[in-house]
């Protein structure tokens, strides 16, 4: 598939304030990662700033993850024949994945977006809160939870906080938490999950 020019400067310049920072990377040095001329003027034939390149790769990122997120819920029947267990394994491995792909972004948000109070707005609603949101309702549709009375919001925020903090510490530290590798981390994960069948609720005193 070709890339287009404007594709490329966004993707490029994503890469290039992940690896140097937002206000460190020049447009020149922009131009010339997308295959411009450096320092011609091409940028501007497709964005009016360099915040406005930055928008516009966490708006696509959005819209990417909107629909990740459907795709999954529209699929979710697919797999309702494997066990709760494997299917809690698949939800843990995607949550790793899609911090994986969104890496990049990840690096500029911890790094830049401080400057950018209105684009950290658009990234909380637009990729972490819908991506929690997704996890509930697909914690609530599975029928081995049908009747369980929880609070899906809230378990999700601690599956889901479970694997971005897994992801983040193996990210900045160079390695997990404990040096538990990905494969207990996944397992025991999905075996949290699985304990939240049949249980019984003690009321909050």
């Amino acid at each position: 598939m070709t890339t287009s020019t404007r594709e490329r400067i966004v993707s490029e310049s994503l890469r290039l304030f992940a690896d140097r920072g937002y206000a460190a990377t020049s447009v020149a040095e922009i131009e010339a990662a997308a295959g411009l001329s450096p320092g011609a003027g091409g940028l501007y034939r497709h964005f009016r700033s360099k915040e406005e390149v930055l928008a516009s790769a966490i708006r696509e990122h959005i819209e990417r993850t909107r629909e990740q997120i459907s795709t999954v819920l529209d699929q979710a029947e697919v797999f309702a024949d494997r066990p709760l267990e494997v299917r809690l394994r698949m939800t843990c491995q995607a949550g790793l994945a899609k911090m994986r792909e969104e890496q990049d972004l990840i690096r500029v948000l911890f790094r830049d977006l401080d400057q950018f109070p209105n684009l950290v707005a658009e990234m909380r609603e637009g990729i972490v809160n819908p991506l929690y949101d997704g996890i509930a309702t697909w914690l609530s549709q599975q029928p081995e939870y049908a009747g369980a009375e929880e609070d899906w919001a809230a378990v999700a925020s601690i599956l889901g906080g479970a694997v971005v903090n897994y992801w983040l510490a193996n990210e900045s530290m160079y390695e997990p938490p404990t040096r538990i590798d990905e494969k207990r981390f996944v397992e025991s994960w999905a075996r949290l999950g699985l304990g939240l069948v049949n249980l019984e609720r003690t009321p909050a005193s």
